[in-house]
């Protein structure tokens, strides 16, 4: 269970998409390819955000008891024409607002469908958060600029993909994350620019799974930098070789871990 509050969620669903929108119009090329997304260009990343925010604002409002098809979210494939800057801004603007009014107009607990283990609205506004955090980065990338996250977020998306991780390797449904099991190994996750056990995580390996726990334990190998740089190496989003990360001990283990830590 993430340690930030239900609003602390809301506020940053509210700032990404302001960030996300300050790309559209700054003048930001929105034909350009998402090197981390290479089957999107901008303008694609942009409308898949929008349409899940819209997706989940609609499952919240609803208060859904299984899931709704993409077909029956109005507006889910936004503006009817492409490269018109002014109308994807305005669409991600009202998905954006209508998400955050709808999640706390629920608050954290109300019940709703997930594919997840919480069936609560506070589960959809930790994971948007998640989603705008990692989006936003693929989508700063391709315009080619500087990206930075609030620390507090950050942390809270690496716990938030080790449980999902967890999660998904439990039903036992994704090739990719069953394969996450060895006899031995552990991975350790260091942030350089804070302290305390809360910048650090432990992921073990095991024959039944993997597990992981906050805190500055000794492991196989570890990937040290900033944390935001850290969070994108974790999401694939950054490569290990890059300025200021720093892998010691067995790489072979964390890269093991990279190939298989996702998954749909």
């Amino acid at each position: 269970m993430t340690s930030l509050a239900h609003e602390r969620f809301c506020d940053e669903i509210t700032r990404q998409v302001e960030e996300l929108r300050e790309l559209v119009t700054s003048g930001a090329d929105l034909s350009v390819t998402v090197p981390t997304c290479p089957e999107w260009s901008l303008e694609d990343l942009l409308r898949h955000t929008g349409g899940a925010l819209r997706w989940v604002e609609l499952l919240v409002r609803t208060r859904a008891t299984e899931n709704i098809p993409d077909e029956q979210v109005p507006g889910i494939a936004g503006p009817d024409v492409r490269g018109d800057a002014a109308a994807l801004d305005a669409w991600l603007a009202e998905s954006g607002a209508a998400l955050v009014t709808a999640l706390r107009e629920a608050g954290p607990d109300t019940r709703v469908w997930t594919w997840a283990w919480r069936q609560d609205a506070g589960f959809w506004a930790r994971r948007m958060a998640q989603e705008l955090t990692v989006h936003r980065a693929d989508a700063v990338l391709a315009a080619g600029r500087p990206y930075r996250v609030a620390p507090d977020v950050a942390a809270d998306a690496i716990d938030e993909w080790l449980e999902i991780l967890r999660f998904v390797q439990g039903t036992g449904t994704d090739p990719e994350a069953n394969e996450l099991r060895r006899s031995e190994g552990s991975i350790h996750l260091h942030a350089t620019d804070a302290t305390g056990p809360d910048a650090e995580w432990l992921i073990e390996f095991g024959e039944d799974g993997f597990t992981w726990r906050r805190g500055h334990e000794k492991a196989t190998v570890a990937l040290k930098g900033p944390l935001t740089d850290l969070l994108l190496a974790f999401y694939r989003r950054l490569p290990l070789d890059a300025p200021g990360l720093e892998v010691l001990g067995d790489r072979d283990v964390l890269e093991f871990w990279l190939k298989r830590a996702s998954f749909g």
